[in-house]
């Protein structure tokens, strides 16, 4: 679970629960882009903005035991996450999303290209669903990333 806050100025209090229920249920929690909230609340490592890649090898010198995971919009976006020495990358968007932020769609094919051109794990982010995933399952990603897909359950 990745919990981007957005300056929400009750994050610490949210970060913290979702922290508990996490470990709870064995799951992995990131926090987005806020390292100081992924230490303050117990998380087991931060998940970066593709334009904050520059961060991690300070990031991972100052928490080695922490996962970091990235945002990535590219073949080249992936070269750097993989020789900052990232753990994993969440390649988006796949398909079209209603993310603000949310580009062009790549679709199942090139997001196959870039999965088996990358060298790091990666997931599948933007407009994955229960009807689309399905389409993924041969391109090499190691798993599916969903925001409204997960709250629509």
């Amino acid at each position: 679970m990745i919990y981007r806050a957005f300056g929400d100025p009750a994050a610490l209090s949210v970060a913290r629960r979702l922290a508990a229920l996490c470990r709870a249920k064995g799951l992995i929690f990131l926090v987005g882009a806020d390292e100081a909230l992924a230490a303050a609340s117990g998380a087991q490592g931060l998940h970066l903005p593709e334009r904050d890649l520059a961060r991690a090898p300070v990031i991972r010198a100052r928490r080695p035991g922490w996962i970091l995971s990235c945002a990535a919009h590219s073949p080249r976006a992936l070269a750097r996450a993989a020789a900052a020495g990232l753990d994993a990358a969440l390649v988006s968007p796949v398909f079209n999303s209603r993310s603000p932020s949310a580009g062009a769609p790549m679709g199942p094919l090139r997001f196959a290209q870039l999965v088996r051109g990358a060298r790091l794990p990666a997931y599948a982010l933007g407009g994955v669903d229960m009807k689309n995933a399905r389409r993924l399952w041969a391109s090499g990603a190691v798993g599916i990333a969903a925001v409204d897909a997960v709250s629509r359950i």
